[in-house]
């Protein structure tokens, strides 16, 4: 069953004035196990106004190289990928934006949500996932800067570490899960 199991991270640049509209730049899909099944630059649809780079350390000439992937082949890829499988993410719905793609909700499992770790933390906010993985495993993440490769691996690893503690309410009928940004239900089935 582990196999249904999936986490998805994004880093997206600006476009637009000041960069203010994000665009994807890479996305990436780790396995249960943490094993990369996607990581994968995109070549830009839009001139880019804001590469973001203190976050995330793209600089110019990469989303624009022979590496990087059309965003139309991008999208069929990950549409591939996400396919009755349940998503492990933090912020899902700025993923799921970036890419175009809705997910049904009942198979997300989305951490920044996670009702039992906001009580926990004593937050009735958004807790970012430096913070998550600090305090429920005791793991430093984004010391530098955001890598969705990382981030990916530390949503699984946080997951698994909880997995039963995920699960049990849902498989009993219950969502432990704060409702996403109403503005971002269209990312959602």
């Amino acid at each position: 069953m582990s196999s249904r199991y999936i986490a998805l991270s994004t880093q997206s640049v600006g476009v637009g004035p000041a960069g203010s509209t994000s665009m994807l730049a890479r996305v990436v899909i780790v396995g249960y196990r943490g094993t990369t099944l996607m990581n994968e630059f995109v070549k830009p649809t839009l001139p880019i106004s804001d590469y973001r780079t203190n976050v995330t350390g793209i600089v110019p000439g990469i989303l624009e190289s022979d590496d990087a992937v059309p965003f139309d082949e991008i999208q069929a890829r990950v549409a591939m990928h996400i396919a009755d499988k349940i998503i492990i993410g933090h912020s899902l719905w700025n993923d799921l934006s970036v890419i175009g793609l809705p997910h049904r909700a009942v198979d997300t499992r989305d951490v920044a949500l996670y009702r039992p770790f906001r009580e926990t933390l004593r937050m009735n906010q958004l807790v970012g996932l430096p913070t998550l993985m600090w305090h429920f495993m005791n793991r430093e993440i984004q010391k530098e800067r955001v890598d969705p490769l990382e981030n990916a691996r530390a949503l699984m690893d946080l997951y698994r570490s909880a997995e039963t503690d995920f699960e049990g309410p849902i498989s009993g009928g219950e969502w432990p899960f704060h409702l996403p940004p109403e503005n971002f239900a269209r990312c959602y089935l």
